[in-house]
């Protein structure tokens, strides 16, 4: 699934009447990156994509809508079409369960390759989230404590708190997570 990120923000930014400048100084991120993701030269983190969608007022989740109008409400999500979540700072494969973006719960499947992780640093966004590990070993890293995680163990998180995930084990980990407001 192509996404074209930068046109979305140009678009809603150019909307709204914000310059480059006024967008890089209210979300923090420099107007050079903001120039590049924009002509989709780098794909932007999801770190600076929270910054910046919460400048232009926007769900994070409005970049990776479809274009394409949906007859109607499927609640179903079929294994075989699932929307996948690849990002820049990231070597977790996120996979969206629930059917789209616009809900108020966020339910992911998160699939780590032995002896990567989530992100390369924590993480802290709004919000609450649980997972539990499907398959495999997981470590649940915080700013304060670090957790491991075997099959079938479930975590509580308050999502303020600075964390990621980490594959502890020699096979694939698989976890299951629900995140409320969605992340994306």
């Amino acid at each position: 699934m192509e996404i074209d990120i930068g046109s979305k923000i140009k678009g809603i930014r150019k909307e709204k009447g914000i310059s480059i400048a006024e967008l890089s100084k209210n979300s923090g991120v420099s107007a050079g990156l903001i120039s590049q993701v924009e002509r989709n030269a780098v794909n932007p983190s999801v770190a600076t994509l929270w910054k910046i969608s919460k400048s232009l007022n926007v769900s994070i989740g409005y970049f990776f809508d479809e274009e394409e109008p949906v007859p109607e409400f499927n609640p179903i999500v079929k294994k075989d079409r699932r929307k996948r979540i690849v990002t820049s700072d990231s070597n977790a494969t996120y996979e969206l369960l629930t059917p789209d973006l616009n809900r108020k719960i966020e339910f992911l499947y998160i699939t780590i390759s032995p002896g990567d992780s989530s992100r390369a640093g924590l993480i802290s966004h709004e919000g609450e989230e649980c997972g539990i590990v499907i398959k495999g070993k997981l470590m649940v890293k915080t700013e304060n404590e670090e957790y491991i995680l075997e099959e079938g163990d479930s975590i509580y998180l308050d999502s303020t708190v600075g964390h990621r995930y980490i594959n502890l084990g020699e096979e694939e980990c698989i976890s299951l997570w629900a995140m409320t407001p969605p992340s994306f």
